[in-house]
């Protein structure tokens, strides 16, 4: 169950436009950490810690201010992460075929979602929050691809229990609730592009469109499948390109404006972070995803501003 455990979370956009955006050749991914294996779900935590996801061993790593990433937490196959405004965590795990739910010292608390409509979920992947009714949205790719596109979104209302919001697609991925939380973003990786949906109540959407389409690999590159993702305050999206080394940045209306170099071959995931909000973090794997380490790099974007949560008591 998750009632009340996250009405303490609002979005605060920050004044910016999307004109103040650095040049790619302005940025250089700097390398924060290197991880057994391929990392995924990068979150940061309250007190500006990152949580690493290390999906073939098991294990999330905790980075704090020594640059060290140390084990805080063993599930399966840790993927998508999201932290709450009590101080607990929801962590989509493919093995586990579950969205868990674990306390601030990475104890598994139990399942925040295992089930939909009495069918078990296959392998969740990625979630974004819905802060003002007490939600969370989440992916499932699991056994979907081009050729049989049976990927699903669910929606877990403050009750606990889990809805279907959308069906047949074709990997889907990374996941964004616009704030406000009427327009939901969706990767489709087995089709290179950002879905849109209009939100017309928590956990249920109106007809799919296109947001964007992606570039495509070139050489040098192994595939483009579109990953995490988050938002700047302007409402720029930020699409860790897996087998592209780069993120993609696009604009509200879905218009490519930059290209950055991740660091990370098959990147998987991005988050705003740092004092100011604006460094970008970013997983993946050094190369291939399957043999060699993770990486976790961070962008410097001096003038991008990253969408700020900001607490409130749960009576307000």
């Amino acid at each position: 169950m998750i009632k009340n455990i996250l009405f303490a979370l609002v979005l605060i956009p920050l004044a910016f436009t999307s004109a103040g955006l650095p040049k790619e050749a302005e940025v250089s991914a700097f390398k924060v950490v290197e991880v057994p294996g391929y990392s995924e779900g990068i979150v940061v935590g309250h007190d500006g810690a990152l949580y690493v996801s290390d999906v073939y061993h098991g294990t999330i790593y905790r980075v704090g201010a020594d640059g060290e990433a140390k084990d805080w937490a063993r599930t399966g196959a840790p993927n998508g992460h999201k932290i709450l405004a009590d101080g607990t965590h929801l962590v989509c795990d493919g093995s586990r075929r579950a969205v868990l739910r674990l306390d601030s010292a990475g104890k598994v608390m139990g399942e925040a979602s295992a089930e939909c409509d009495g069918k078990p979920l296959r392998s969740p992947n990625d979630l974004t929050l819905d802060p003002a009714a007490g939600g969370f949205y989440f992916t499932d790719p699991g056994g979907s691809s081009r050729q049989n596109p049976v990927g699903t979104v669910h929606y877990v209302d403050a009750r606990g229990k889990t809805h279907l919001v959308a069906e047949g697609l074709a990997f889907p991925n990374g996941i964004v609730l616009r704030p406000g939380g009427k327009t939901l973003l969706v990767g489709e990786s087995g089709h290179n592009r950002i879905l849109s949906y209009e939100v017309a109540a928590p956990g249920k959407v109106g007809r799919m469109r296109v947001f964007a389409n992606l570039p495509t690999k070139e050489d040098g590159q192994i595939a483009n499948e579109p990953d995490g993702m988050c938002l700047d305050a302007a409402g720029n999206l930020y699409v860790a390109h897996y087998g592209m080394r780069q993120v993609q940045v696009l604009s509200p209306e879905g218009k490519l404006l930059r290209r950055y170099g991740a660091g990370n071959l098959t990147t998987s995931n991005v988050a705003f972070g740092g004092p100011r909000m604006d460094q970008l973090y970013v997983t993946g794997a050094l190369g291939e995803e399957k043999t060699t380490k993770g990486g976790l790099f961070r962008l410097d974007l001096k003038g991008v501003k990253g969408l700020k949560i900001r607490k409130v008591s749960s009576e307000q």
